[in-house]
Protein backbone atom coordinates (compact mmCIF):
# COMPACT_ATOMS: atom_id res chain seq x y z
CA UNK A 1 0.00 0.00 0.00
CA UNK A 2 1.33 3.50 -0.83
CA UNK A 3 2.52 5.19 1.94
CA UNK A 4 0.46 8.65 2.86
CA UNK A 5 1.59 11.47 0.59
CA UNK A 6 0.86 13.80 3.30
CA UNK A 7 3.91 12.10 4.90
CA UNK A 8 5.86 13.87 2.00
CA UNK A 9 3.97 16.94 2.17
CA UNK A 10 4.22 17.86 5.94
CA UNK A 11 8.06 17.35 5.13
CA UNK A 12 7.87 19.54 2.33
CA UNK A 13 6.08 22.17 3.79
CA UNK A 14 8.26 22.30 7.45
CA UNK A 15 11.42 23.16 4.64
CA UNK A 16 9.60 25.66 2.57
CA UNK A 17 8.65 27.23 5.73
CA UNK A 18 12.45 27.20 7.32
CA UNK A 19 13.89 27.64 3.91
CA UNK A 20 16.56 30.74 4.81
CA UNK A 21 16.50 28.82 8.97
CA UNK A 22 18.39 25.79 7.09
CA UNK A 23 20.29 27.61 5.13
CA UNK A 24 22.13 29.91 7.77
CA UNK A 25 22.21 26.87 10.02
CA UNK A 26 24.06 24.43 7.46
CA UNK A 27 25.79 26.97 4.57
CA UNK A 28 29.20 26.34 6.65
CA UNK A 29 28.58 22.53 6.75
CA UNK A 30 31.98 21.02 5.87
CA UNK A 31 30.84 17.95 4.06
CA UNK A 32 34.11 18.07 1.72
CA UNK A 33 34.88 14.32 3.28
CA UNK A 34 30.99 13.28 1.49
CA UNK A 35 31.61 14.53 -1.44
CA UNK A 36 35.74 13.34 -2.13
CA UNK A 37 33.85 9.53 -0.73
CA UNK A 38 32.01 9.85 -3.92
CA UNK A 39 34.12 11.53 -6.67
CA UNK A 40 37.02 9.03 -6.00
CA UNK A 41 35.17 6.32 -7.16
CA UNK A 42 34.27 8.20 -10.23
CA UNK A 43 36.57 9.19 -13.46
CA UNK A 44 37.72 12.89 -13.52
CA UNK A 45 35.62 15.65 -14.42
CA UNK A 46 33.46 16.33 -16.20
CA UNK A 47 31.48 13.86 -15.16
CA UNK A 48 26.85 14.32 -15.05
CA UNK A 49 26.20 14.19 -11.06
CA UNK A 50 22.72 14.44 -9.58
CA UNK A 51 22.56 16.29 -6.39
CA UNK A 52 19.24 14.92 -4.71
CA UNK A 53 17.80 16.22 -2.10
CA UNK A 54 20.09 19.57 -3.07
CA UNK A 55 18.47 21.66 -0.29
CA UNK A 56 19.64 25.46 -1.24
CA UNK A 57 22.64 24.34 -3.48
CA UNK A 58 25.92 24.73 -1.23
CA UNK A 59 27.28 20.94 -2.46
CA UNK A 60 25.65 21.53 -5.83
CA UNK A 61 27.79 24.35 -6.19
CA UNK A 62 30.83 22.67 -5.38
CA UNK A 63 30.50 20.12 -8.08
CA UNK A 64 29.54 22.83 -10.50
CA UNK A 65 32.93 24.53 -9.46
CA UNK A 66 35.02 21.01 -9.53
CA UNK A 67 33.97 21.17 -13.33
CA UNK A 68 31.06 18.60 -13.36
CA UNK A 69 27.84 18.52 -15.23
CA UNK A 70 26.04 19.18 -11.78
CA UNK A 71 21.39 18.94 -11.76
CA UNK A 72 20.11 19.61 -8.30
CA UNK A 73 16.61 17.96 -7.40
CA UNK A 74 14.64 18.61 -4.40
CA UNK A 75 10.66 18.96 -3.31
CA UNK A 76 10.47 22.26 -2.12
CA UNK A 77 9.93 25.42 -3.83
CA UNK A 78 12.20 27.45 -2.21
CA UNK A 79 14.84 25.46 -1.80
CA UNK A 80 14.66 25.12 -5.90
CA UNK A 81 14.52 28.79 -6.43
CA UNK A 82 17.36 29.28 -3.74
CA UNK A 83 20.00 26.12 -5.62
CA UNK A 84 19.14 27.67 -8.65
CA UNK A 85 20.09 31.16 -7.88
CA UNK A 86 23.41 30.13 -5.64
CA UNK A 87 24.70 27.25 -7.70
CA UNK A 88 23.81 28.56 -11.49
CA UNK A 89 22.93 24.79 -11.98
CA UNK A 90 20.29 23.04 -13.49
CA UNK A 91 17.63 22.16 -10.86
CA UNK A 92 14.54 19.84 -11.15
CA UNK A 93 11.32 20.15 -8.44
CA UNK A 94 9.93 16.32 -7.83
CA UNK A 95 8.94 14.83 -4.40
CA UNK A 96 10.97 12.32 -3.84
CA UNK A 97 7.94 9.75 -3.78
CA UNK A 98 7.22 10.99 -7.30
CA UNK A 99 10.22 10.89 -9.27
CA UNK A 100 10.75 10.83 -12.43
CA UNK A 101 14.14 10.57 -13.47
CA UNK A 102 15.98 9.69 -16.57
CA UNK A 103 17.07 6.51 -16.93
CA UNK A 104 20.86 5.48 -17.24
CA UNK A 105 21.80 9.58 -17.68
CA UNK A 106 23.82 10.19 -14.27
CA UNK A 107 27.57 9.18 -13.80
CA UNK A 108 27.14 9.81 -10.04
CA UNK A 109 24.46 10.37 -7.68
CA UNK A 110 24.59 12.45 -4.18
CA UNK A 111 22.45 11.91 -1.63
CA UNK A 112 23.48 13.82 1.62
CA UNK A 113 20.78 13.47 4.50
CA UNK A 114 18.23 13.17 1.98
CA UNK A 115 17.34 9.35 1.92
CA UNK A 116 16.07 9.46 5.26
CA UNK A 117 13.03 11.09 4.90
CA UNK A 118 11.88 8.86 2.80
CA UNK A 119 9.19 6.32 4.40
CA UNK A 120 10.48 2.50 5.04
CA UNK A 121 7.45 1.24 2.83
CA UNK A 122 8.69 3.44 -0.32
CA UNK A 123 12.47 2.73 0.12
CA UNK A 124 12.72 0.27 -1.78
CA UNK A 125 11.55 1.39 -5.10
CA UNK A 126 13.34 4.89 -4.61
CA UNK A 127 16.42 3.12 -4.53
CA UNK A 128 15.51 1.09 -7.74
CA UNK A 129 14.84 4.46 -9.30
CA UNK A 130 18.28 5.91 -8.05
CA UNK A 131 19.40 2.68 -9.40
CA UNK A 132 18.15 2.74 -12.86
CA UNK A 133 19.05 6.69 -13.17
CA UNK A 134 22.89 5.74 -12.95
CA UNK A 135 24.61 4.94 -15.44
CA UNK A 136 25.84 0.91 -15.48
CA UNK A 137 29.18 1.90 -13.21
CA UNK A 138 27.87 4.53 -11.87
CA UNK A 139 28.08 5.40 -8.18
CA UNK A 140 25.84 6.52 -5.14
CA UNK A 141 26.74 8.26 -2.14
CA UNK A 142 24.41 8.67 0.59
CA UNK A 143 24.68 9.74 4.06
CA UNK A 144 21.73 9.51 7.01
CA UNK A 145 21.29 9.90 10.32
CA UNK A 146 21.93 6.34 12.22
CA UNK A 147 19.81 4.38 14.58
CA UNK A 148 18.62 1.02 14.60
CA UNK A 149 15.30 1.04 12.62
CA UNK A 150 13.04 3.84 14.16
CA UNK A 151 10.71 5.61 12.13
CA UNK A 152 8.53 8.45 12.49
CA UNK A 153 7.87 12.49 13.24
CA UNK A 154 10.85 14.64 14.71
CA UNK A 155 8.94 17.47 15.23
CA UNK A 156 7.42 18.07 11.35
CA UNK A 157 9.70 16.21 9.66
CA UNK A 158 8.83 12.53 9.12
CA UNK A 159 12.09 10.03 9.02
CA UNK A 160 13.76 6.52 9.35
CA UNK A 161 17.58 5.79 10.94
CA UNK A 162 18.40 3.06 10.07
CA UNK A 163 21.61 0.30 10.93
CA UNK A 164 24.24 -0.83 8.76
CA UNK A 165 22.93 -3.62 8.47
CA UNK A 166 20.01 -2.61 7.53
CA UNK A 167 21.21 -0.39 4.92
CA UNK A 168 23.61 -2.81 3.35
CA UNK A 169 20.50 -5.35 2.83
CA UNK A 170 18.32 -2.50 1.34
CA UNK A 171 21.20 -0.78 -0.69
CA UNK A 172 22.16 -4.88 -2.19
CA UNK A 173 18.36 -5.83 -2.85
CA UNK A 174 18.17 -2.81 -4.99
CA UNK A 175 21.63 -4.37 -6.67
CA UNK A 176 23.86 -1.97 -5.56
CA UNK A 177 27.42 -3.27 -4.79
CA UNK A 178 29.25 -1.69 -1.54
CA UNK A 179 32.38 0.22 -2.11
CA UNK A 180 32.98 1.71 1.42
CA UNK A 181 30.97 3.29 4.74
CA UNK A 182 32.30 5.37 7.47
CA UNK A 183 30.66 7.29 10.39
CA UNK A 184 30.47 10.92 10.68
CA UNK A 185 32.05 13.46 12.30
CA UNK A 186 35.47 12.15 12.14
CA UNK A 187 37.67 11.09 14.88
CA UNK A 188 34.68 11.15 17.34
CA UNK A 189 34.03 7.84 19.31
CA UNK A 190 30.94 6.25 18.00
CA UNK A 191 28.58 7.12 20.32
CA UNK A 192 29.34 10.59 18.83
CA UNK A 193 28.72 9.52 15.31
CA UNK A 194 25.23 10.13 13.99
CA UNK A 195 26.37 10.50 10.80
CA UNK A 196 26.31 6.73 8.59
CA UNK A 197 28.26 7.59 5.20
CA UNK A 198 28.24 5.03 2.37
CA UNK A 199 28.99 4.68 -1.22
CA UNK A 200 28.07 2.31 -3.69
CA UNK A 201 27.75 1.45 -7.40
CA UNK A 202 25.28 0.37 -10.08
CA UNK A 203 27.68 -3.15 -11.27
Amino acid sequence: MPTDPRISQRTLAHYQHNANDFWQGTRDHDVSQNIASLLRHLPPAPQTILDFGCGPGRDLKTFHDLGHRAIGLDGAARFVAMAREYSGCEVWQQDFLQLQLPAAHFDGVFANAALFHVPGAELPRVLAQLFATLKPGGVLFCSNPRGNGEEGWQGERYGCWHSWPQWQALLQAAGFAPLEHYYRPPGLPREQQPWLASVWRRP
